[in-house]
């Protein structure tokens, strides 16, 4: 059976009715995860998603800020959520999906402007979730696990994955610190980069690009800070992956493009 998952960062649900529709007619995922949904549970649009014809959902939100959905047509067991830092965030939702594929989605804090975890609170919240998170998948490990991690890390980790490697280099997203700790963060389970086994690492490809831009598509000033790895039990089943770049220039856009897998299970 081919399985699909696409992640977006939706940067407010409630204001994406049309991109949603699009992604969901031109890439028709089996499983949708999105992050910064920033609406509580009790206001979600559950109505459009029913309508999407994803049946079965789990949403972990909050007023205003963060907040993870994973919508399905196939059913779901086991969701639950995981609390990092000892802050009430709604950053990671956890589900099981057919096949008994255990499903990951995360937002990793963005982190401030200013990449010093002395002088930026927000910077260090950044570090100290992806330490925990290392800590927690590598006490956990289990080499049968078939399992999705996936979200906007909001890390783009290799040179190919910003616009310059050498402007960046201390810019919040690509600082060496950032991109070691995404690195323990891979490693922890020996997670395996689904999109660069399919997209080679030496081409440039981008999932974000700022709303500052006059014209995102002309400058390309883009970093990929969205992600889907999968474990090694997993990683031979991965068949396709794509990142639908077209979608930033879609009415009423996210600044995050959706990026889809697809498994054979």
């Amino acid at each position: 059976m081919r399985l699909s998952i696409t992640t977006w960062n939706a940067n407010s649900v409630r204001l994406r009715e049309p991109p949603l529709r699009r992604i969901v007619a031109e890439i028709d995922p089996d499983v949708l995860c999105l992050q910064e949904t920033k609406v509580e549970d009790g206001k979600f649009p559950h109505g459009l998603v029913t309508e999407l014809g994803f049946e079965h959902r789990f949403v972990h939100g909050q007023k205003g800020y963060h907040g993870v959905a994973v919508f399905s047509k196939l059913p779901l067991a086991n969701c639950r959520t995981h609390k990092w830092c000892g802050i009430e965030d709604s950053r990671h939702a956890v589900c099981e999906l057919a096949g008994g594929i255990e499903l990951h989605n995360l937002y990793i804090p963005a982190g401030g402007d200013v990449p010093d975890p002395d002088e930026n609170p927000k910077f260090r919240h950044k570090l100290q979730m992806l330490d925990e998170l290392s800590d927690w998948f590598a006490d956990n490990r289990d080499d049968r696990r078939r399992a999705v991690l996936l979200g906007d890390l909001n890390i783009a980790p290799l040179e190919t994955d910003v616009w310059s490697h050498k402007q960046l280099l201390s810019v919040v997203s690509h600082t060496p610190v950032e991109v070691e700790r995404l690195g323990r963060l891979q490693a922890s389970h020996g997670w395996v980069d689904a999109v660069r086994e399919i997209i080679p690492p030496e081409q440039k490809l981008f999932s974000w690009w700022s709303y500052r831009n006059r014209d995102w598509n002309a400058s390309d000033r883009g970093r990929r800070l969205d992600h889907i790895w999968l474990t090694p039990a997993l990683a031979p089943a991965l068949r396709d992956a794509a990142v639908k770049r077209e979608a930033r220039g879609w009415e009423q856009p996210s600044d995050h493009v959706p990026v889809t897998v697809e498994l054979e299970i």
